[in-house]
């Protein structure tokens, strides 16, 4: 008998202190809002028990608190999300529990009863460690709080991950130099430095519409981006994912893997998406966005999310979009829907060109070709 795929499970926890202004992510305000935090914990819940009634027995390899901002949760709600979901599903020997994070003070001083509460592994949204541009970037702590709070995280903490924004306005390939090597003095195992992008609809993009602000041209994100490569490699992480580096496979984020890899997982919490395989096709499920309508949902139909299924082009398209992250690719055989092998012409053109490596087995970005990945995906999914 073949056994269920395991999963991992997401959990997203919509509240900020504050709104940054290049963030598209499905957030709302904190301020005043604990009743309604009680009653998103309590259908959280329920949404996940009614979710085991679908996906049947499985192995839990992950489970990931995202937002938002869901080291603002009460520990208690977090003990309580991991106690359910591990009694819903078998936990893996490895299980990683994983949850976000700002280094704000007042965060800080929970990371302990977040610790004991189950979480083992901490993302810390760390983003610069200058304070003219942790400003413009519109965090509510300072490079002070987050050198403070790196120093409690690694105590606290088996596993620290931080994250950096790069290709910031007024960015050089010195600075960003130097603010890697003191973030790495911090001793994180994993490392995420996401290069800025601006979103239609934020803040960023009505500032740059109006031409009060400037960001870095292609070159120079270009330039910095492997400025990122460069000393991140020398100082011993490989980039296992095109924003994602770490010491070794066993630094490696297991949940984000669930997702570049094309392994099941479900989501719980507004906006939430999840990928099941379920009867020999791809379910896909999302959420309702409102806090409010998520609760009401899950109150009158038990589960917060409305579903579709994919068609098999559609599961071919979206794995092929999410393996290239990954310095592992995509394989031939996981995307045959698309009818591409090492042998169509626009594969082999993009090997000559140096984007593609030359794999017979697998589809694989080069460090080239992860510069315009957007570009890759699209010629190669058409």
């Amino acid at each position: 008998m073949t056994q269920p795929p395991p999963l991992g499970v997401y959990v997203h926890w919509p509240y900020c202190a504050r709104i940054c202004p290049y963030c598209d992510f499905n957030v709302v305000r904190d301020r005043g809002r604990t009743g309604e935090q009680a009653a998103l914990v309590d259908a959280i819940v329920a949404d996940l028990i009614a979710q085991r009634a679908l996906t049947g027995p499985r192995q839990l390899l992950s489970i990931f608190f995202g937002g938002g901002t869901p080291s603002l949760m009460d520990p208690a709600h977090v003990a309580r999300v991991i106690d359910t979901a591990k009694v819903l599903w078998s936990p893996a020997e490895d299980l990683e529990i994983s949850l976000e994070a700002n280094p704000t003070d007042a965060e800080a001083d929970r990371f302990d009863a977040l610790a004991a509460a189950g979480v083992a592994r901490l993302s810390l949204g760390v983003q610069a460690l200058d304070d003219a541009a942790l400003s413009l970037l519109g965090r509510n702590h300072d490079a002070g709080s987050a050198r403070r709070a790196l120093a409690v995280a690694a105590k606290a903490f088996p596993r620290l991950s931080a994250d950096l924004i790069y290709a910031r306005p007024g960015q050089t390939a010195a600075a960003w130099t130097a603010e890697l090597s003191e973030l790495l003095a911090h001793g994180p195992e994993h490392v995420s430095p996401y290069q800025l992008t601006i979103e239609q609809g934020t803040a960023f993009d009505r500032a740059i519409g109006r031409g009060r602000m400037v960001v870095p041209d292609q070159d120079l994100a270009a330039s910095l981006f492997e400025t990122t490569q460069i000393v991140l490699e020398a100082a011993g992480f490989d980039a296992y994912e095109v924003s994602n580096h770490a010491q070794g496979p066993a630094a490696r984020s297991r949940h984000n893997l669930v997702y570049w890899q094309g392994h099941d997982y479900l989501g719980a919490g507004p906006g939430a998406h999840g990928r099941l395989s379920l009867d020999g096709g791809k379910l896909a499920t999302t959420a309702h966005r409102k806090v409010a309508d998520y609760i009401r949902a899950v109150a009158q139909t038990g589960v917060g999310f409305e579903r579709e299924v994919l068609t098999p082009l559609e599961a071919a398209e979206e794995r092929l979009v999410l393996g290239l992250r990954i310095d592992d690719g995509v394989a031939f055989a996981e995307i045959a829907a698309l009818a591409l092998s090492p042998d169509t012409p626009k594969v082999k053109s993009l090997v000559e060109d140096g984007l593609l490596a030359d794999d017979p087995i697998r589809l694989r970005a080069t460090r080239p070709g992860r510069l315009v990945l957007d570009r890759l995906t699209g010629t190669l999914a058409t």
